[in-house]
C-alpha cells in the first residue's frame, strides 16, 4: 500500500460524519454477534470506530490493522482489542477469521477490486467480509485538487476511482452479496477562514500533497483551492452543503 503521512487529529475534525458509514456497514453484516470469534479491521486508523466493535461482538477479539503506526499510536486498549501495523496490499484472511471489515481504505490501493477477490476466496465458509469506499473521485472538490496538482506539476498519491455496487458484486466469487451506495449530503459549518471542504480533504485526499510541499508552497495551494472551492461549494447561513457519495459492500461466503 502507498505510503500517506497520516495524522489522526487532522483526521478526526470531522470525526461524526465518517462514524456515520462505518456504523451503517457494519449493521448490514448478518453474523450472530454472539457466535463471532474473530472480527479484523483492515485501514482502522485511530482505533476509535474499532473499539466499538467489541460492544457488538461480545466474545471475540476484535483486531486493528493500518498502515500507519503514526494513526494507530493513540487506539483504544482493550482486554479484546490488538492493534498493529500491517501492509493490506499483503494481509490475508485466516481461517479463524469470522468478520473482515475494510471501511474507507481501499481507495487508496491500485487495482483494489482484484484484491478484494484474493479475500474472498480465501474467506473460510460463513465467513463476512464488508466493506466501504467513498465515491467523490468524479466531484468537483476531488477534480480540484487533481487540476491544481497538474497545474503545479506535482504527482503523488491520491485515492483513485471505486466501482459501482455491481462492479464490487461481480468480484466477488463464492459469496451472497448485498450491495448498495449512498450520498450523503454533509452540512459542514464555515467557522474560519478555510473553507469546510479544504479542511476535510486535509483529512484524507491532501494529506500526500501536504506532505510533498514546503509550508509556504501549501499555503498557496490551500488560497487557490479555497477560491475553487467556494464557487462549487458556497457559503450559505454559516454552513456548505457537501454532497459526498459512498459505495458499500456485504458479502457472506457460502457454505458448501
Amino acid at each position: 500500500m502507498a505510503f500517506v503521512q497520516w495524522d489522526p487529529a487532522i483526521y478526526l475534525r470531522r470525526a461524526p460524519e465518517r462514524a456515520r458509514p462505518f456504523f451503517e456497514l457494519v449493521a448490514r453484516i448478518g453474523a450472530e454477534p454472539g457466535d463471532v470469534r474473530s472480527v479484523v479491521d483492515l485501514g482502522c486508523g485511530p482505533g476509535t470506530l474499532t473499539a466499538s466493535l467489541a460492544d457488538r461482538y461480545p466474545a471475540a477479539r476484535i483486531t486493528g490493522l493500518d498502515s500507519s503506526a503514526a494513526m494507530i499510536a493513540g487506539a483504544p486498549a482493550g482486554d479484546r482489542l490488538t492493534f498493529g501495523v500491517t501492509d493490506a496490499t499483503t494481509w490475508r484472511p485466516s481461517v479463524t477469521d469470522d468478520v473482515v471489515i475494510s471501511n474507507a481504505m481501499l481507495q487508496w490501493i491500485p487495482r483494489h477490486p482484484d484484491l478484494l477477490t484474493r479475500w474472498a476466496t480465501d474467506l473460510r465458509p460463513g465467513a463476512w467480509l464488508a466493506v466501504q469506499v467513498p465515491g467523490n473521485y468524479h466531484a468537483p472538490s476531488h477534480a480540484t485538487v487533481r487540476e491544481l496538482k497538474a497545474e503545479r506539476n506535482l504527482t503523488t498519491d491520491e485515492p483513485g476511482p471505486v466501482l459501482d455496487p455491481a462492479g464490487y458484486a461481480e468480484r466477488l466469487p463464492g459469496c451472497v452479496v448485498d450491495a448498495w451506495e449512498t450520498t450523503y449530503l454533509h452540512h459542514l459549518p464555515a467557522d474560519g477562514d478555510a473553507h469546510p471542504v479544504r479542511t476535510w480533504l486535509e483529512g484524507t485526499t491532501l494529506r500526500p500533497v501536504v506532505a510533498a510541499l514546503p509550508a509556504d508552497e501549501y499555503a498557496g495551494l490551500a488560497a487557490a483551492l479555497d477560491e475553487r472551492l467556494h464557487a462549487d461549494y458556497p457559503v450559505t447561513g454559516g454552513h456548505v452543503r457537501y454532497p459526498f457519495r459512498r459505495v458499500f459492500v456485504v458479502a457472506a461466503k457460502a457454505r458448501p
